[in-house]
């Protein structure tokens, strides 16, 4: 580790430290949790999290806990932007949340988790918090993380979801590895994944993974969703057709 420079901001270093502790816990947390697992006292806990929260890092819930806020998405979009994320991507969701009216979601294995790398809101899909730029989401319960884990073998899967956990958001969330891998094995290439109130009750979701130009390129997955029980089969089809402009893009 390197040594700890001579002019170093605590109170930086402290809030860096309170943004990583909610980013780790994941769901909405107390700010006497928050205060505990870092060591800092609940006084400057709290004003380091109303400072965090008023700068869009944080969000505050109705019952008074917090959880990470659209910043966060924001700068790891910056990031990937800086790695050479090439903005004509952004333009093809751009395109199919426009033409269909469903939000778009573009996602990909990110340090070893599935996350989503951009979106573009739809007035036809309902607004999720889990699916912001830059959050890892449940690869088991989503359509756009079926895609991605297709792309591994089975025993990466069951590692991956041993790791992960397969919570249960809903009645229909599938949590038996052994369903849900016999769920994937029956998906077809160029086809679209979809989750059916897997994830939120009274949504959907489809996916489809981007053609690979070149076999050692990531794979991506385009997902788009609903306000309803089901993907309605035409935007699965404009979904599965801008998939492959997607691919030319990016």
């Amino acid at each position: 580790m390197a040594d700890q420079p001579g002019d170093l901001v605590q109170s930086v270093s402290r809030a860096l430290r309170v943004l990583e502790e909610v980013s780790r816990i994941g769901g909405p947390v107390p700010v006497k949790v928050v205060a505990r697992r870092t060591g800092l006292n609940l006084s400057t806990t709290y004003h380091l999290i109303r400072t965090l929260a008023f700068e869009g890092y944080l969000v505050r819930h109705a019952d008074g806990r917090y959880s990470v806020g659209p910043e966060i998405g924001r700068r790891y979009r910056d990031v990937m932007t800086a790695f050479g994320h090439r903005p004509e991507a952004h333009q093809v969701l751009v395109h199919l949340a426009a033409t269909t009216a469903h939000s778009a979601y573009l996602g990909r294995f990110v340090d070893g988790r599935v996350a989503i790398t951009d979106v573009v809101e739809g007035p036809a899909s309902p607004y999720l918090e889990d699916l912001e730029v830059g959050l890892a989401v449940a690869a088991h319960a989503t359509a756009v993380g079926k895609a991605l884990l297709s792309t591994l073998q089975p025993s990466q899967r069951r590692a991956y979801l041993a790791e992960q956990g397969m919570r249960r958001f809903t009645s229909r969330t599938a949590t038996d590895p052994d369903l849900l891998e016999a769920e994937i094995r029956t998906l077809q290439p160029g086809l679209a994944v979809v989750e059916h109130g897997e994830f939120r009750v009274g949504w959907s979701c489809a996916a489809v993974l981007v053609p690979r130009d070149d076999p050692r390129d990531p794979w991506w997955a385009l997902s788009v969703s609903a306000r309803a029980e089901d993907v309605p089969l035409a935007v699965r089809a404009k979904l599965i057709d801008v998939a492959s402009g997607l691919s030319r893009a990016g």
